[in-house]
């Protein structure tokens, strides 16, 4: 079982009025966030999985625990708060991509404090935790505290999937990430996440650096143009993004990192001791699955992710 870590709530995409009336603006309302689309898409894709999250008792988090529910992630590590759902305003651009404007000062997903860290069993395989759960508080802290308490334990994945809208500090952001990128053995991290933590840098200079703490391996998406891995044992290549039609972005690099996780799982490698043992061609099939993976969700609307038996 693999334990995600982080935000649950609502995307609000906006909709075109049929009336063109100002006054009036119509919105679908989309369960979403980065930690529970990886949880989701786990479980879609055949892995047992739990959200270890805050979720708000008014309406909306209702109906993400019932999400959660006819999904099959596990409750156990749910913990409930009497505080607002995080929304997020999402706008999409021409090209598909997802820009979001977050309102979630002191709502439930941001409560998890030390000590509702939970006790986690030998059926916990491994941890997830990404997104700006890393970084606003108290729920950053205690993610913190859980992952240097299990790094070495279990395998560690990490997706830093920048968001300055709810956390505009990126120096706050850099000395977070700097930190957990020495307690993982595996990092997903988009070429939008590094320009905007290192817009100075070389991608390929940060990641080696990465490297050289006990990470293991890292991806980097690229959206259009794929995506490359680093290995320490084998060095880097990239394969090219598979053709589709884009509705949007949205789950994208959620879906590329549920597919690594499912990867591993399949194969009896989701452990610290099966990321340090891949081969380069474990790798490079393990890299074109979630490539695939994630144009699917790329070709539907939102964070609709995809299920086993649409992947080869």
């Amino acid at each position: 079982m693999y334990l995600v870590c982080g935000e649950a709530l609502f995307d609000f995409f906006s909709e075109n009025d049929a009336g063109g009336i100002a006054s009036k603006v119509n919105f679908k309302a989309i369960a979403g966030g980065s930690p529970f689309n990886v949880a989701v898409g786990l479980r879609r894709l055949g892995v047992d999985s739990a959200l270890f999250g805050g979720l708000s008792t008014d309406y909306l988090g209702r109906r993400l625990q019932q999400v959660l529910q006819e999904e099959g992630v596990r409750p156990d590590y749910l913990v409930d708060f009497a505080a607002p759902t995080t929304l997020a305003m999402v706008a999409v651009g021409t090209n598909g991509s997802p820009h979001y404007s977050f309102r979630g000062e002191g709502c439930a997903d941001r409560q998890l404090s030390e000590a509702h860290l939970p006790t986690l069993g030998d059926e916990v395989r491994g941890l997830h935790i990404g997104s700006f759960s890393l970084v606003v508080q108290p729920i950053g802290d205690t993610l913190l505290k859980l992952v240097q308490r299990e790094s070495g334990k279990r395998l560690i994945s990490l997706d830093p999937n920048v968001r300055l809208n709810p956390e505009p500090n990126i120096e706050l952001w850099r000395e977070r990430i700097g930190t957990l990128v020495r307690l993982a053995d595996l990092i997903k991290v988009s070429d939008e996440d590094l320009s905007l933590l290192y817009p100075e840098q070389d991608p390929q200079q940060v990641i080696e650096g990465w490297l050289k703490h006990r990470c293991q391996i890292v991806f980097l998406t690229r959206g259009g143009d794929g995506a490359t891995v680093f290995s320490r044992t084998h060095g880097s290549w990239s394969v090219p993004a598979n053709p589709v039609k884009i509705a949007d972005t949205v789950g994208a690099g959620d879906t590329f990192q549920a597919a690594l996780i499912t990867w591993l799982t399949e194969h009896s490698l989701d452990s610290v001791e099966g990321v340090q043992q891949l081969s380069r061609e474990q790798i490079d099939g393990m890299l074109r699955f979630a490539v695939q993976a994630a144009a699917l969700t790329c070709s539907k609307t939102g964070p609709d992710l995809p299920y086993r038996h649409q992947l080869s």
